[in-house]
């Protein structure tokens, strides 16, 4: 296996991770695996980048994540394994901006970012989309239709959002400091689907739909849990820049 301490540390390197991060990341790995097994140290890897350590087929599995790199792209000679599903509140992401061409994160982005985000024409009306094989049980993806103008121009008509199911408690005023931070909500009302920022009065009777300060819509309230629900919190936004 010549060669093999290289070619990590020039995978590594092209990532921008420091031995350290590798550690760390891999510890995340072996926690969402339930496998302490999983975890690389960052003294070992030094050891293998410098061809004094020995290469387990399951230390070269977390590395192949890591990486985004199937095994067989580092050592030609191991069979393809699975992608692992990156959730978005917890993405193993480089330190620096990449170009995907294949590998795990290539496979995810194709869930996260559909290709009819650009190729489609937006609804007229938001849209709760059926549930995609592949995605975590606890989200959803949802695109605002035309008529959906409550986030205007941040965001736009067409976009999809991904919605995580288990955040359905409206955040009080002092859990948010500027609208970027400011969560979005998708709702489901009698008469359809709408996402934007939300309030509750203090008896919790009434839920108002306030609009971004730039969009042209109108504040809106309906009776809370009784003429409006919460289907979840909006966790990932891909916007359409297209027309």
């Amino acid at each position: 296996m010549e060669g093999i301490g290289n070619r990590l540390h020039a995978a590594r390197t092209c990532w921008g991770l420091s031995l350290r991060e590798v550690e760390e990341r891999s510890a995340r790995l072996a926690r969402d695996w339930g496998n302490g097994g999983y975890r690389i140290s960052a003294s070992w890897l030094n050891r293998v980048e410098s061809g004094n350590g020995s290469l387990s087929a399951t230390k070269l599995i977390v590395l192949a994540a890591i990486y985004n790199l199937r095994p067989e792209e580092m050592l030609g000679l191991c069979p393809a394994v699975q992608p692992y599903l990156l959730h978005p509140d917890e993405s193993l992401s480089p330190n620096s901006s990449v170009l995907l061409a294949d590998g795990p994160l290539d496979a995810d982005a194709r869930i996260w970012l559909p290709e009819s985000l650009v190729s489609n024409p937006p609804p007229d009306e938001t849209t709760l989309l059926p549930y995609q094989e592949g995605l975590p049980n606890q989200y959803r993806r949802g695109i605002i239709g035309r008529r959906d103008r409550n986030l205007e121009p941040m965001i736009p008509a067409g976009s999809y959002v991904l919605i995580d199911t288990r955040k359905r408690a409206i955040a009080s005023r002092k859990e948010w400091n500027h609208e970027f931070d400011r969560p979005i909500y998708f709702l489901l009302t009698r008469h359809g689907y709408v996402s934007g920022f939300c309030e509750l009065d203090k008896g919790s009777d009434w839920l108002t739909l306030v609009p971004h300060a730039l969009s042209h819509e109108t504040s809106k309230r309906w009776r809370y849990k009784q003429e409006i629900e919460v289907v979840g919190t909006v966790a990932a936004i891909c916007v359409r820049r297209v027309a």
